[in-house]
């Protein structure tokens, strides 16, 4: 059935009720914290230059001709523009499209909660996560948080989980030992019985490892922050000061699902173009297109302050926190 069959609806409607408590609370819960809401718009220069990032192509007319458009991947370039102009505390709830993306827990249009901190840590943003969870079951008079056969307790205190901690606990794999080092993250790959494909980079094989071997595991009984990435894991984060082999890149996990990636904020902005430059030339080289730079983003970068910020899929948080099967259930208008 169609989502606009009566049928269909009436059996989304408690979803998608619940959908509006949890964001007019979270909205609340900001504004309380000394947060100011903003409205990124959606087209932009360029829509995010990471490498496995795909978006919506589109082109602006007018009498002085046309030029390329994006619909952006997520607000940031627009935020933390908004945090070089002066703003401190921000949060957008923003619609945002990315093509290729569909499923169970995907969408090609979805919305993200994206929010930042001005001179704070980011372990300021780690805990505003963990309170919004909070808050999303109690709206959604859930006691847990819930994706098929598993439960997380978002009142238990979480899980703090490095990179190198995860693989060796769930992977049985040193990972700082790998580092640079295609050939020994492939033979480790290949013990636990990892595809390994001839032209697979260190990038892909170590995104393989986490989404098979480690991600499952991650979420079960309580809420986990995965954090201290491998800097090439991490291309919009600053480096870790007592080992920059690592960023200060995190994500939240409830249920093996991921709900929020967040960071330190790197803003030397020499450094951040040399990072979307080798991006796109891996995308390039992989997907046979390259995205353009926003120089006006770079520009800003240079004049931000120091910041913390996360972007968290507001629909997978909901859907957990109701129990709904999949991500068009609380969407109220699924995309066809």
């Amino acid at each position: 059935m169609p989502w606009w069959s009566p049928e269909n609806h009436a059996d989304r409607r408690p979803f998608l009720q619940a959908r509006g408590r949890i964001r007019d609370a979270a909205r609340s819960w900001f504004r309380e914290e000394g947060f100011t809401e903003v409205e990124s718009g959606a087209l932009q220069v360029s829509p995010g230059n990471e490498t496995h990032l795909h978006a919506f192509a589109t082109e602006q007319t007018g009498e002085a001709g046309s030029r390329p458009l994006y619909l952006h991947t997520s607000p940031e370039f627009s935020c933390k523009k908004l945090l070089a102009a002066g703003e401190t505390k921000i949060f957008d709830y923003a619609r945002v499209y990315r093509k290729g993306e569909t499923g169970p827990l995907h969408s090609g249009e979805f919305t993200m909660l994206e929010w930042y901190r001005a001179g704070e840590p980011y372990e300021g943003v780690m805990a505003d996560c963990v309170a919004l969870c909070r808050l999303a079951a109690r709206e959604a008079e859930a006691g847990a948080l819930r994706w098929r056969d598993s439960a997380c307790d978002p009142e238990a205190e979480p899980e703090h989980l490095t990179l190198i901690d995860a693989f060796a606990r769930h992977a049985g794999i040193d990972l700082g030992a790998t580092l640079g080092s295609r050939g020994a993250l492939a033979a480790a790959a290949l013990s636990i019985d990892v595809r390994v494909g001839t032209d697979d980079s260190w990038s892909d094989l170590f995104s393989r490892i986490l989404v098979q071997h480690v991600e499952p595991k991650l979420g079960l009984g309580r809420l986990t922050l995965l954090c201290e990435y491998p800097a090439e894991e991490a291309a919009l984060a600053r480096p870790l000061v007592r080992d920059p082999r690592f960023a200060e890149r995190f994500e939240l996990y409830a249920c093996g699902v991921e709900l929020a990636n967040g960071f330190g904020e790197l803003t030397d902005a020499a450094e951040q173009r040399r990072r979307f430059e080798a991006e796109m030339d891996v995308k390039q080289a992989t997907y046979g297109e390259r995205y353009p730079l926003d120089e006006d983003f770079l520009d800003a970068l240079g004049r931000m302050p120091p910041a913390s910020g996360v972007a968290m899929g507001f629909d997978r948080l909901v859907m957990l926190a109701t129990g709904a099967r999949r991500i068009a259930d609380v969407l109220w208008t699924p995309p066809v």
